[in-house]
C-alpha cells in the first residue's frame, strides 16, 4: 500500500518537473533568431535585399523613408507591421495618424519585397520581418552600418491610430519629452540620439520646420535659416522639401551631429539634442567619431527591433501586408 502511494507521489513529482521544464523552454522557442528562415526560406533575405536595392537606386531618399517606416512601426504596438494595414470597418489605419499621414513613405517598396518573397516561400516570411530587413539593407545601401538581423516576428491583425498619435515623437518635442518617449519603449538617451542620427539622410516638409526658420531664435544659424526660408515661406508651400542634412543629404555619415553643433539642425527636435542639455556630450562624441556613431546606431536599431514582437503562436503571417488574411 505504501509502495503504491510513493510511486504515485514520484510520478506526480516527475510530471510536475517536466511541466515546469516545458514552460521554461517555451519563451526560448519564441525568441527572435538570426537563423530563423535558414531552413524554411533560405533565399528570403537575398530576395528582400535585391528588391530594396532596386528601390533605393531608383530614389536614394527611399533609404531614409524605409528606416523611418520601421521606426514608426515599432513605436506603435511593437514591431508587428501594424503600420502597413489599410482602413477597414474593424481597423483604423495608422497610416492616417498625424505623424504618418502624407509623410511616411515606402509602403509600395515593402509590398514589392513581400511579393518577391511570396513567390519562393508563400506564407512564411512576415511583413514585420521584411520591414526590419528593409531598414537594415537601406542603411547599408547609402553608406550606413549593417547589422545581424534578428528574425521571427509575426504580423498583427490590429492597428492603432490613437497610439500612433500619442507614441510617435513630434518634430517640436522638447529634449525631456523625447527622452521620456524613448524610455517608454525601453530605449535610453544614447539610443535616442543614435537613432536620431538617421536624419543624416532624408528630407522634411516645410510645415515641420517653418516655425524654427522664421522664429529669429538664438538656437539657429542665421545663414542656415535664410537659406531654408527660400523654399519655405511664412505660409503656404507646406509640402516643399528640404534635406535634413544640407551638407551630405544622400549619404549616411555623422554630418548630422556636426550640423547640430553649428546650430544647423533643421527640426526643433533635432536641435534640442545639442542645446545645453544632457545629450550634448553624446552629440559631440558622435560628431568626432563616425565609427562610434555607426556602431551605436546599429545596436540601437537591433534594440528597437526587439520592441514587443509577436512571436510563436501570436500574430499571423499576412499574405498581403496591407490587409489581414
Amino acid at each position: 500500500m505504501s509502495f503504491r502511494v510513493n510511486s504515485s507521489n514520484s510520478f506526480a513529482a516527475i510530471a510536475a518537473i517536466l511541466f515546469l521544464l516545458l514552460l521554461s523552454n517555451k519563451p526560448c522557442e519564441a525568441q527572435l533568431s538570426s537563423t530563423f528562415y535558414d531552413s524554411t526560406c533560405p533565399n528570403a533575405l537575398s530576395r528582400i535585399r535585391i528588391s530594396i536595392r532596386t528601390a533605393v537606386s531608383r530614389e536614394r531618399r527611399m533609404a531614409a523613408s524605409l528606416i523611418r517606416l520601421h521606426f514608426h512601426d515599432c513605436f506603435v504596438q511593437g514591431c508587428d507591421a501594424s503600420i502597413l494595414l489599410d482602413d477597414t470597418p474593424s481597423i483604423t489605419s495608422e497610416k492616417n495618424a498625424r505623424p504618418n499621414n502624407g509623410s511616411v513613405r515606402g509602403y509600395e517598396v515593402i509590398d514589392a519585397a513581400k511579393s518577391e518573397v511570396e513567390k519562393i516561400c508563400p506564407g512564411v516570411v512576415s511583413c514585420a520581418d521584411i520591414l526590419a530587413v528593409a531598414a537594415r539593407d537601406a542603411s547599408a545601401l547609402v553608406g550606413g552600418p549593417s547589422w545581424t538581423m534578428k528574425l521571427g516576428r509575426r504580423d498583427s491583425t490590429t492597428a492603432s491610430r490613437s497610439l500612433a498619435e500619442s507614441n510617435l515623437p513630434g518634430f517640436r518635442d522638447s529634449l525631456e519629452i523625447l527622452i521620456s518617449n524613448f524610455a517608454n519603449q525601453g530605449l535610453n538617451a544614447r539610443d535616442m540620439v543614435a537613432l536620431s542620427g538617421a536624419h543624416t539622410i532624408g528630407q522634411a516638409q516645410c510645415f515641420t520646420f517653418r516655425n524654427r526658420i522664421h522664429s529669429n531664435g538664438t538656437d539657429i544659424d542665421a545663414g542656415f535659416a535664410s537659406t531654408r526660408r527660400r523654399r519655405c515661406p511664412p505660409s503656404g508651400q507646406n509640402s516643399n522639401l528640404a534635406p535634413l542634412d544640407l551638407v551630405t543629404p544622400n549619404s549616411f555619415d555623422n554630418n548630422y551631429f556636426k550640423n547640430l553643433i553649428q546650430k544647423k539642425g533643421l527640426l526643433e527636435s533635432d536641435q534640442v539634442l545639442f542645446s545645453g542639455g544632457s545629450t550634448d556630450t553624446i552629440v559631440l562624441e558622435y560628431s568626432r567619431n563616425p565609427s562610434t556613431f555607426a556602431s551605436d546606431f546599429a545596436a540601437a536599431m537591433v534594440k528597437m527591433g526587439d520592441i514587443q514582437p509577436l512571436t510563436g503562436q501570436d500574430g499571423v503571417i499576412r499574405k498581403i501586408c496591407s490587409s489581414v488574411n
